[in-house]
């Protein structure tokens, strides 16, 4: 009679409370929320999402022979939005940032290529959240020039920290390329 009297039956409310148990709870949504907020959008094994005609991204194997394949991959990009004129200087700045990621840091990289107005943005991502080191190298020593390659031949260069790490980036200026 006491169910009869709010309007509905004592069988109905049953189900209604076992219904309420099995949807998961405010702190199970809550976290499930945030875990997927905080989340890198893409591992660095996958390229980049919503890629768009002047994006590029591939994803590196920690090999030996990555920083070659990144050479190729920015030379033959560069040859398809016609900015053969930057190629040179692009992939010589790639190659040592993709060589300095294999020797000092694990896990896997990505390389990404934008193409903004006039300006080629060069990215690589990897999973070691310390920035570059400057080194004063030896007359005669083989490595060690990284930065100092960047500051000669980039317009801009930095590096950014990530959820993920870091991402170390330059920027080349294409001169005779008109605004889009």
């Amino acid at each position: 009679m006491a169910a009869q009297a709010v309007g509905c039956p004592i069988a109905f409310r049953r189900e209604e409370r076992s219904s309420r148990t099995a949807m998961p709870s405010w702190l199970a949504r809550q976290w499930a929320l945030w875990s997927r907020m905080l989340a890198p959008l893409r591992p660095l094994d996958a390229p980049r999402g919503r890629a768009t005609a002047w994006d590029a991204s591939w994803p590196l194997q920690r090999e030996l022979t990555s920083a070659g394949r990144a050479r190729h991959l920015v030379t033959a990009q560069l040859s398809d939005w016609a900015l053969d004129d930057l190629a040179d200087t692009a992939e010589l700045l790639v190659s040592e940032l993709v060589t300095n990621a294999l020797r000092h840091t694990r896990g896997p990289l990505r390389l990404n290529l934008r193409l903004r107005h006039s300006r080629l943005l060069c990215e690589v991502e990897d999973t070691e959240s310390a920035g570059p080191a400057r080194n004063v190298p030896d007359a005669d020593a083989e490595g060690g020039r990284g930065i100092e390659l960047l500051e000669l031949l980039a317009d801009a260069w930095g590096s950014t920290r990530t959820g993920t790490g870091k991402t170390m980036w330059f920027e080349l200026r294409a001169e005779d390329r008109p605004r889009e």
